[in-house]
């Protein structure tokens, strides 16, 4: 028999259905007394996190601090936060890193960011 290429072999794997590549790998195993389980729980740990990126539409404005005009900021945090008292803003501020909007639109937490940095607060959106 001829020996294959990586890529020769990786051709092959890719004409396998889901069910015959499971049953490949444990045939594998078997043979070689190996495990693959620690990368294939890495390959699909990894592939969720890439899609939830994507599909990302809610955003958290978060305030990493106040930097030096933190009564701007205060003022700025309660424009921003909707029902805040100027003692709510002011704990807000102080106890920073905080997040200050939770779930809100890409265009919302753009917007609350460049008003706080106007104020020389640094902000972060997740």
């Amino acid at each position: 028999m001829a020996k294959l290429s990586t890529e020769e072999l990786l051709d092959q794997f890719k004409e396998l259905t889901l069910l015959e590549l499971s049953e490949f790998v444990k045939a594998f195993e078997e043979t070689f007394e190996v495990t693959a389980a620690a990368p294939v729980a890495v390959a699909v740990a990894g592939a969720p996190a890439a899609e939830a990126a994507e599909e990302q539409d809610e955003f958290d404005v978060v305030l990493e601090s106040a930097g030096d005009k933190k009564i701007q900021v205060i003022k700025v945090v309660r424009e921003v936060v909707s029902g805040l008292g100027l003692k709510e803003a002011k704990d807000l501020v102080e106890s920073a890193p905080k997040a200050i909007l939770e779930k809100v639109s890409k265009e919302a937490a753009e917007a609350a960011k460049e008003k706080l940095e106007g104020a020389g607060a640094k902000i972060v959106i997740k």
